[in-house]
């Protein structure tokens, strides 16, 4: 698991571009928001806000908040 404001590694070599939020610590309104357990998520930009598509709408939130979201990578097997 890692941070939602880390650029993911799988990315970087053509892995999992879609992600599982595992847990939103810190602020509340991130569940309110669409960050609850078990929900997809895939990050769009990581520059100075992180932008991401979640609950097919896209939500900018600033890198501190986005320290608080733990997700792990979805890897769907590439068929022949």
């Amino acid at each position: 698991m890692r941070s939602l404001s880390i650029e993911p590694r799988a990315r970087r070599f053509g892995g999992a571009d879609q992600e599982t939020v595992r847990a939103a610590r810190g602020e509340p309104s991130l569940r309110e928001i669409g960050f609850r357990e078990d929900q997809v998520v895939k990050l769009l930009t990581s520059q100075t806000n992180i932008i991401c598509l979640v609950c097919n709408a896209r939500l900018a939130i600033s890198a501190r908040l986005a320290q608080g979201i733990l997700v792990e990578p979805i890897f769907v097997p590439k068929i022949a």
